[in-house]
């Protein structure tokens, strides 16, 4: 199993950032952590609103906000973030 260094993975699901295509992430990424089996070990979450609708889908890990995630460029943003 990996080690996890993402302790939180928290999403915008304000309707600029779900219209833009956080719906499409919401299901990579809660497959990603349970093929991985991280689905236990992160906090995984939506919220509303980050401020940054024009540069979105927003998401934050561990406090840090990535901007303008694609279903394309999300694996490879969470597998930085793993040990």
């Amino acid at each position: 199993m990996n080690q996890a260094r993402i302790r939180e993975i928290v999403i915008c699901m304000g309707s600029s950032c779900f219209s833009r295509g956080n719906k499409q992430l919401l299901g990579v990424i809660q497959q990603y952590l349970k093929s991985h089996g991280l689905y236990d070990a992160v906090t995984f979450r939506g919220s509303h609103c980050f401020g940054a609708c024009e540069n979105g889908p927003v998401l934050m890990i561990n406090g840090n906000t990535h901007t303008r995630v694609s279903s394309a460029d999300i694996i490879d943003i969470l597998e930085s973030y793993l040990v």
